[in-house]
């Protein structure tokens, strides 16, 4: 059983540490919401967001109130859309309507992002897939909560590089259809290779559809915390401790941090009246000074992210949160790792600029972690067979390893290697990151699909 004490021992990392549940994330499936009729189906939508979620923003607020933790955000994932919309979308303006039905929806239950304009193309894409991917631009241009991501590819059938490819161009597509915020629609978009169903993080969130009519995932936060844990197991000491004493630290800290994830899902299952999901472990940074996932890193030992060692150190953190958090809770889903945006983490912003960070190197780190290249800007003239390859890359850690990846990569047009961009919020602030140069254009336009590894055939 949970009780209070266990909260009140973590009263030290919420005020001192940055210790918070990063978001309340209700999944609700709209599979019923299908229909014929494009208006209909919008009506559906809207009245069953509405209805299931109307008290989500305020239940966190009250748990947060009761037990003194901090609820950054209530979101909401929903069955990707291109499921939903397949009856009675003909073009992609339709998909741009059931788009701003959506965000109408989120506005009204007061939620900050709602995650799920989503398809899962990883074999082939339907007609419905590929609508629904040609409307990304449009839509993400006239909403403001809606977060889209679309799967390219698994372990189990490899990666759909039909898929890849036209992402190049939807990525390179939403940027310019967002240039007046600074290509800020590409913040809200991630392409995803093993995406799992019940990841509550945006923008990669939707509800698959091997899930419940409704749930409620939580995902917990705390780097600083880690932080802070290691800074005291080293204190005052001539030389550093050992990997043993190093992990065995982490592992108790992700404990203690997803027991309060725990209490906080649990309190918002039984007042919401819908089920209990996963807790995701992700330690998820901020833009805050000490919430970093890049200053950890410098605690166990590296001078900068991404000096050699780095990953290493990344491998070993990811390892320990995990088996520090499965102890903790029942039912763990989602990422469940270490998460390095490059703009929503002051220490890996610090890293760039110092030089000791590239995406080559943040690609290395992603094979050890979760989830992918996140949250980087690079110059706004980038070509979208680049963009396809840089994805291409990422999927294929991700297939090989068994593990998700994902690319959240923001072409900011206007902008070339030397400026900075600010997204403000928990998106936070980045440095244009420079890209190889090379041309893959051969490469990304060959048709069809690249298939499994080997060892997926396990049936």
């Amino acid at each position: 059983m949970i009780n209070i004490s266990e909260v009140l021992e973590t009263n030290k990392m919420i005020e001192q540490e940055n210790l918070d549940v990063r978001t309340i994330t209700m999944g609700i499936s709209l599979l019923d919401c299908a229909d014929k009729d494009l208006n209909t189906t919008c009506d559906k939508i809207y009245h069953k967001i509405t209805t299931l979620a109307q008290n989500l923003v305020s239940t966190g607020e009250e748990i947060s109130r009761e037990f003194a933790i901090p609820i950054v955000n209530k979101r909401i994932s929903i069955t990707p859309i291109s499921l939903v919309g397949a009856s009675c979308c003909k073009i992609p303006a339709d998909y741009v309507e059931i788009a701003k039905t959506l965000d109408r929806a989120a506005k009204e239950v007061g939620v900050n992002f709602l995650g799920g304009y989503s398809a899962v193309v990883s074999k082939g894409m339907t007609k419905s897939d590929e609508l629904l991917i040609r409307s990304i631009p449009q839509a993400l241009a006239v909403t403001e909560r809606i977060c889209s991501s679309i799967n390219v590819g698994s372990t189990k059938t490899g990666i759909n590089m039909d898929a890849v490819r036209l992402m190049g161009d939807i990525i390179l597509q939403t940027a310019q259809n967002t240039k007046e915020q600074d290509s800020l629609g590409c913040a809200k978009l991630v392409v995803l290779c093993n995406a799992p169903d019940d990841n509550p993080f945006m923008a990669g969130a939707f509800h698959g559809v091997s899930e419940a009519d409704a749930i409620i995932n939580v995902g917990v936060s705390g780097p600083g915390v880690v932080k802070y844990a290691l800074e005291q197991m080293d204190k005052g000491k001539e030389t550093p401790a050992n990997f043993e004493t190093l992990c065995e630290t982490i592992k108790k800290t992700a404990f203690k941090i997803t027991r309060v994830g725990q209490l906080v899902a649990q309190e918002a299952s039984k007042r919401l009246g819908i089920p209990f999901g996963i807790i995701d472990l992700s330690l998820a940074p901020t833009p805050a000074i000490g919430d970093s996932v890049a200053d950890i890193l410098q605690c166990i030992g590296v001078e900068h992210a991404g000096a050699p060692g780095t990953t290493a150190a990344l491998a070993m953190l990811n390892d320990q949160v995990k088996k520090g958090g499965v102890m903790a809770s029942s039912y763990v889903g989602g990422l469940s790792g270490a998460f390095i945006p490059v703009s929503e983490d002051q220490g890996m912003i610090d890293a760039v600029k110092a030089g000791a960070l590239t995406i080559e190197k943040l690609e290395a780190m992603t094979c050890v972690c979760s989830v992918g290249l996140d949250m980087i800007a690079i110059p706004g003239d980038t070509k979208a067979t680049t963009i396809a390859g840089i994805i291409a890359d990422e999927s294929a850690i991700g297939m090989v390893n068994q593990k998700t990846t994902a690319v959240r990569i923001i072409p900011v047009i206007g902008k070339g290697v030397g400026d900075t961009v600010e997204f403000g919020g928990l998106l936070g602030y980045a440095p244009i990151m420079p890209v190889n140069t090379f041309g893959c254009e051969r490469f990304v336009n060959r048709t069809g699909r690249i298939p499994a590894p080997i060892h997926s055939f396990k049936n």
